[in-house]
């Protein structure tokens, strides 16, 4: 399968405090868009499309692995994937995308997107049971009532999909809609998405405690890291 991978890194970083695109924040030495790409890569993803702000090419150039194509994002995510779909080589058969503040996925959740794809699924998410007690809150702040948690997961990246039919549901998205994630895009074309198994290591680094556990993470791992597994 001719599998390419768009990394989503061209979000500020303010909520995490930084400096500079959060994607660029060290993580055990290694920025956290470079952990992102390697696992794509060693999960068996063929090519690789970074978006990034414009104004930080040179520092992505640099921190990134010979023959990663690296292009501006958008204002938004939606605007940044759809940048990363018109560069993506057309002769591929499907994409994964993934968010660079998901540093730590390991491989295997990015081989069990592939094999899915592989098999016939138009759209795989990886996903994880929710173990927290959830509930519905009204207006004035009280308990409405308790979801049921047994139907319930947590939707994670790398999402993939067959390339055109994430190409065709992106132009059939109206001007200025913003879903949540490219599932939600393809779902609104009314195309079903299956799931496989996601990872607790795929966790999402938003705010200075993720982080943290992040990097506690790497180093509870040995000095390769997740991704090396």
């Amino acid at each position: 399968m001719h599998a390419v991978g768009i990394v989503a890194a061209a979000g500020s970083g303010s909520r995490l405090g930084a400096d500079r695109p959060k994607a660029l924040v060290p993580l055990a030495g290694r920025p956290l868009v470079r952990w992102a790409v390697d696992g794509l890569l060693a999960g068996g993803v063929t090519e690789v499309v970074v978006t990034i702000p414009a104004a930080h090419r040179a520092e992505f150039e640099a921190v990134l692995p010979a023959g990663v194509l690296v292009v501006e994002g958008g204002a938004t995510r939606t605007a940044s994937v759809r940048a990363g779909l018109a560069a993506a080589d057309p002769a591929a058969t499907a994409v994964l995308v993934h968010d660079a503040a998901r540093p730590l996925t390991p491989p295997d959740v990015v081989a069990r997107v592939l094999t899915a794809l592989a098999a016939g699924a138009p759209a795989v998410v990886p996903v994880l049971p929710v173990v927290d007690t959830t509930v519905l809150v009204g207006e004035d702040g009280v308990i409405a009532e308790a979801v049921p948690r047994a139907p319930l997961r947590r939707v994670q990246t790398p999402q993939g999909f067959d390339l055109q039919t994430l190409v065709r549901a992106y132009a059939a998205l109206p001007d200025g809609a913003e879903l949540t994630d490219d599932a939600a895009v393809v779902r609104a074309a009314g195309v079903p998405v299956i799931t496989v198994p996601g990872d607790e290591r795929s966790a999402k680094v938003t705010v200075s405690h993720d982080l943290t556990l992040a990097e506690l993470a790497v180093t509870l791992d040995g000095p390769s890291g997740t991704v090396a597994r």
